[in-house]
């Protein structure tokens, strides 16, 4: 795989730039993204892709192969022709176990995986939640969890998201007690009683986690390049400091 993608990216110009670097392409196992910074440019890099297995008596699955555009895009075809093959333009998809979708914002994945958290507790309602809560939630924390934290180092969390995520928390913990939808609660009581720290914050500490092992990294790392911001020298005994890439949106956490 690495010496096809070789060949396609030498023999194209595809890529995106991020600051000062530039990324032609991310592959995961036989998982593979093709980067380029307009639609036209896209189209021989497929048709190129397609053509190299050749010789190695490999093929592309056009079923398996889409294109998407990330950002506002109004003007996006619904399919795309290469080698006379269909090629479907998709606003989200799944990638590696996580939904991208064309806002870039994260929003989408949240709820797919707050759908799936829901269901997984819903299937074990009758059989593990009536039991010891001693066990219940060694159960949540090993079966339920990972299902919603899956990917969620990534995720950008908007103050919407954020109180999406505490309503998942407090309707799953609520489950593990028994407590009912009509009998009245305090959400403060529910987290003494369970012992569980928000979800927000075990998002919170996987993000920091995922910063410091990436700070840890050599600075040739691609994430490495992607994270940190170009730095540049200034005249007074030739310091160097970051650029500035603007704030943060005030709505994220």
């Amino acid at each position: 795989m690495d010496w096809l993608l070789d060949r396609t990216v030498e023999s194209c110009l595809n890529g995106v730039a991020f600051g000062q670097n530039f990324f032609t392409d991310l592959d995961f196992a036989d998982d593979v993204s093709l980067l380029a910074e307009i639609l036209e440019l896209l189209v021989p890099i497929l048709e190129t892709m397609a053509s190299e297995p050749a010789s190695l008596w490999l093929e592309v699955n056009w079923q398996k192969t889409t294109v998407q555009a990330l950002g506002c895009r109004e003007d996006m075809p619904l399919t795309i022709k290469v080698q006379g093959q269909d090629v479907t333009v998709v606003k989200e998809f799944v990638y590696i176990g996580s939904l991208i979708h064309s806002t870039t914002e994260s929003t989408c994945d949240i709820s797919r995986r707050s759908a799936m958290t829901c269901a997984a507790m819903q299937s074990l309602q009758n059989q593990i939640w009536r039991s010891r809560l001693a066990i219940s939630t060694k159960l949540y924390n090993t079966c339920i969890l990972p299902i919603f934290l899956y990917g969620s180092d990534f995720w950008a969390i908007s103050k919407m998201d954020a109180c999406k995520i505490d309503a998942l928390d407090q309707w799953c913990l609520r489950m593990l007690l028994g407590i009912k939808w009509y009998q009245f609660v305090r959400n403060d009581d529910v987290r003494r009683l369970t012992k569980q720290p928000k979800l927000t914050a075990i998002i919170q500490s996987r993000r920091l986690t995922l910063f410091g092992h990436i700070m840890c990294m050599d600075n040739n790392t691609d994430a490495k390049r992607i994270l940190l911001p170009p730095l540049r020298q200034t005249g007074e005994d030739n310091q160097v400091v970051p650029t500035s890439r603007g704030s943060a949106p005030s709505n994220r956490i």
